[in-house]
């Protein structure tokens, strides 16, 4: 669980920022999103295949241009 340590001297936004940063490094937000509805096993599967055939397009596009 992100938590930041505060002390006198450090401001508001600089501790904002920090646990911006810790909560996204530990992918809360993504999680969050990813449990807000459910999905078959199947859907997810063929979403996660969708993103990887699009992954690998964008690679290839990226080789081509080289």
């Amino acid at each position: 669980m992100p938590g930041v340590f505060v002390t006198d001297n450090d401001s508001f936004d600089y501790a904002l920022r920090k646990f911006k940063k810790q909560v996204e490094k530990a992918g809360v937000l993504s999680e969050l999103k990813k449990r807000q509805h459910y999905e078959k096993p199947s859907i997810e599967k063929k979403k996660k295949e969708a993103a990887a055939r699009k992954r690998l397009l964008k690679k290839l596009r990226k080789m081509q241009g080289m």
